[in-house]
């Protein structure tokens, strides 16, 4: 199936939404009338959302009203709009088959949140960017008013938007308010991209008929066509006829964000394959899973899971993602031939490229084939991984002694939240316990997400009854964003916050510049941060420093620090060279990329 014929599956699937729309609306008694903003909120009730991320602007706040008055969904104010975006993107990537919302003004705000956006693109996370604008008529106009450009040109936001969300409308009359609102909270869930919808001030109070809600959003996926996927089919199953069956699961970000953890748990009971995950997908797969064999990342990996990953006869790639730090600076031993990747768009077999064959659809169909192998995938052997904690000489805390020690700490449900960099290299050869949920930005890397992603985190595993929410992030990063902390307070959420001070940017200084001041920071008094931000009287927070091992064990292993009742945080004195294993060797090798080594 092609691009064209793609689109037109998708168009075949919005009318037939549109036509069993239009039946019911028909055949409805009594026509309720409700405003725009009522019907937006009550789509994304029906989607699950229960807090909105932003910052107030003059003309968002006729549509922050109804927010506000809203029976379920709370309103999150944020410190300003690049971390609500975060914040957005860490809800909707723990609170899966829902979506992230952020609501800004018009120019100032929406560009500040934009960067955040960009980042759920990149990473495939469902994001509503909700923009207040002038009221239509001033749209229409152009008049000289504040929060442009001075040039006339009202749409240049809208034109930087398009860049980085999947769908885009702008509302400009009731008449094709609901449809318009339909159909880009449908691209967002369906392609579980970001999406923008601009209303302006002067339509937040237009009524407009709610008969379109008793249906609801369509998430149908185009089907695959029937012919190419069955001859999909029989040459996969050729391949591992060809392999003696001895194929490697590896597990990526794709299966997370397009919604195969059902379908893949059901291929490995029925087939029994050795599972393996890239550091995006971790914990796609259970990591207590007893054929789950634990994380490969090209020539970074341990060296006792490469090689059992690259001597397989064939490996089943399900939702990869091949980004640099994904694949450790592009370095899977590999080769195509030995090769099958299943993606939501597509699926390559060998170097055969068939559009249109989406892995949503084809793999249960090939885990009912792949079934009969069962038995002779269950004796091929896959040690449990695991990260003993190293018995070294001196107290100081290193990566090497702290990533294997914090892992002990983990606990079924938590939500694990880690900072791009260092945190985001440390923690990936930690296996994580069963239904534990790993929050990352590793393809992006904008520094600072991960404090602010982690208020959406702790939000959404509220909303789930999860575990706790653990952050780890870096003195660097931390600055970036650290107001939202106080939103955090605010909002009595209680996340363990892991502060790596190790005076400066480490993943900078080890990828260049390794005495450079500009990987330098002015140090903070961390300890005094929850205090100063949120809770004044000191009743609702803890704060640690821990400068050696004697005083990080002591720590985790007390309860009451363990039960997260109230925020915390834990500065954790490091030597300012130190770095993890894996960033130390993915360090190197983009060094020789950037030498043309490579």
């Amino acid at each position: 199936m092609d691009a064209t014929s793609k689109q037109l599956h998708a168009e075949v699937n919005r009318l037939q939404h549109e036509l069993q729309t239009l039946k019911v609306q028909y055949h409805a008694e009594n026509d309720e009338f409700i405003t725009i903003s009522e019907y937006i909120l009550k789509r994304l009730e029906q989607l699950n959302v229960t807090s909105i991320f932003g910052v107030p602007g003059d003309f968002n706040m006729p549509f922050l009203d109804f927010i506000e008055d809203h029976p379920t969904i709370e309103w999150i104010g944020n410190c300003n709009e690049l971390n609500a975006a975060y914040a957005a993107d860490g809800y909707a990537r723990v609170k899966e088959h829902s979506i992230g919302v952020v609501v800004t003004t018009f120019g100032v705000g929406e560009l500040s949140a934009t960067n955040g956006i960009a980042g759920a693109f990149s990473e495939m996370v469902p994001v509503l960017h909700i923009v207040g604008t002038p009221s239509t008529t001033q749209l229409k106009n152009k008049p000289l008013l504040h929060h442009t450009l001075g040039n006339g040109k009202f749409d240049a936001y809208t034109k930087a938007a398009e860049h980085v969300t999947i769908a885009q409308a702008i509302l400009m009359n009731k008449a094709q308010a609901a449809v318009e609102i339909d159909r880009v909270l449908t691209e967002c869930i369906t392609h579980a991209r970001p999406v923008y919808l601009a209303i302006p001030m002067d339509l937040t109070t237009e009524k407009i008929s709610a008969k379109r809600l008793k249906v609801e959003l369509s998430r149908a996926l185009p089907p695959n066509d029937p012919s190419v996927e069955s001859y999909v089919l029989d040459e996969i199953m050729e391949l591992v006829e060809e392999a003696k069956q001895d194929v490697v699961v590896l597990v990526d970000a794709c299966a997370i964000r397009h919604d195969l953890r059902e379908e893949v748990d059901d291929l490995l009971v029925k087939t029994r394959f050795p599972v393996y995950a890239a550091p995006m997908g971790k914990t796609a797969v259970s990591e207590e899973h007893e054929r789950y064999g634990g994380i490969y990342i090209g020539s970074v990996t341990d060296p006792s899971i490469k090689e059992r990953v690259e001597s397989a006869n064939l490996i089943l790639s399900i939702g990869g993602l091949k980004s640099d730090f994904n694949t450790g600076m592009y370095t899977y031993r590999i080769p195509a031939r030995r090769t099958i990747e299943l993606h939501s768009d597509h699926t390559l077999v060998r170097y055969a490229r068939f559009p249109g064959i989406g892995m949503k659809l084809l793999l249960p169909k090939l885990t009912e084939r792949l079934s009969k192998y069962k038995e002779d995938a269950s004796r091929i052997p896959v040690p449990h991984y695991k990260l003993d904690v190293p018995k070294e000489s001196d107290d100081k805390i290193s990566h090497a002694y702290f990533w294997p020690r914090v892992g002990k700490f983990f606990r079924k449900l938590d939500v694990i939240v880690t900072e791009t960099g260092t945190s985001n290299f440390g923690i990936l050869d930690v296996p994580m316990p069963d239904k534990s949920v790993f929050v990352s930005q590793i393809f992006y890397g904008s520094i600072g997400w991960a404090t602010a992603s982690t208020l959406g985190a702790a939000l959404a595993a509220r909303d789930k009854n999860l575990g706790r929410t653990i952050l780890f992030t870096g003195d660097g990063s931390m600055q970036l964003t650290v107001q939202e902390i106080s939103t955090m307070t605010h909002h009595k959420l209680t996340p363990i916050i892991f502060v790596l001070n190790n005076k400066g940017y480490n993943i900078e200084r080890h990828l260049h510049g390794l005495d450079r001041k500009y990987n330098d920071i002015v140090d903070w008094k961390w300890t005094s941060l929850l205090t100063t931000l949120g809770d004044i009287e000191g009743k609702m927070s803890k704060s640690y420093t821990v400068h050696n091992k004697s005083e990080l064990d002591k720590l985790l292993d007390d309860e009451e620090f363990a039960s997260a009742g109230k925020i915390q945080l834990v500065e954790v004195i490091m030597d300012k060279y130190d770095t993890p294993r894996a960033l130390q060797a993915s360090a190197a090798l983009s060094a020789k990329i950037a030498a043309g080594q490579l």
